[in-house]
């Protein structure tokens, strides 16, 4: 089963989520044949690389509210993260494009470290006080502790074009799909569960899409070879 995962680095709920999801999946009897795909989603598409700023404004200017209401907002997020076990910066965080860290994803993906990729991204961006953004070193250094190669992915970052088709796909199919927002999680293409859902939300999720899978329907059955051995040719039986 494939569960594919829409989200954006600096989305908080997405960084809770993926905690919350990761509970679920490691209680789950199957969780051996999932497979988690992580998936490009821009909360803001339109913004340029070196446009970066504080967290707090931000939040205040985009939901019309004062600064104070805004750095409660941030304690609250805390307050979450710190149930799931993670860390989290309630003040001096900022925030930026991260296109360039969805196309590393991208890159990381292509060499089966993905999963640690994204994990390290979300803790420098939400625990570590040095910034992710506008800085492809910082970047490059967080993608040698995910088991990537520095010249690799220096050389990923240094050409635009590379890989960005690819998040411009995911960013098409998740409006194809109706996502509007993230965290966004998909079931083998039959289930989805918006936002940073409970981990037993997850967990029931997880279950039903298991139960409904549709058993394989065979067209055709020849000789083959099993765990018991292959079949043995019988006389003028054709090649």
């Amino acid at each position: 089963m494939r569960v594919e995962i829409w989200s954006d680095i600096a989305c908080p709920w997405c960084y809770v989520g993926k905690a919350r999801f990761e509970k679920a999946l490691a209680a789950f009897p199957h969780r051996d044949d999932v497979e988690v795909v992580h998936r490009s989603f821009e909360l803001d598409p339109t913004r340029v690389k070196g446009d970066s700023g504080p967290v707090i404004p931000m939040l205040a200017k985009k939901y019309g509210m004062s600064e104070q209401q805004a750095q409660e907002a941030e304690r609250n997020l805390g307050v979450n993260a710190a149930s799931e076990g993670l860390d989290y910066l309630t003040e001096g965080r900022d925030h930026g494009n991260t296109f360039d860290m969805h196309r590393l994803l991208h890159f990381a993906k292509e060499q089966g470290r993905q999963d640690e990729l994204i994990g390290l991204l979300y803790r420098a961006n939400f625990a570590d006080e040095r910034s992710v953004f506008d800085d492809d070193e910082r970047l490059v250094e967080i993608a040698v502790a995910a088991g990537l190669d520095a010249a690799d992915a220096r050389a990923v970052l240094a050409d635009s074009d590379r890989y960005a088709d690819d998040v411009r796909a995911d960013e098409r199919e998740a409006a194809e799909l109706g996502a509007n927002g993230v965290p966004f999680f998909v079931l083998d293409r039959k289930y989805g569960v918006s936002g940073a859902q409970p981990a037993d939300v997850f967990a029931q999720a997880l279950e039903q899409a298991w139960g409904s899978r549709s058993p394989l329907t065979t067209l055709a059955d020849g000789d083959a070879c099993g765990p018991d051995g292959c079949a043995v040719p019988q006389p003028g039986a054709g090649a």
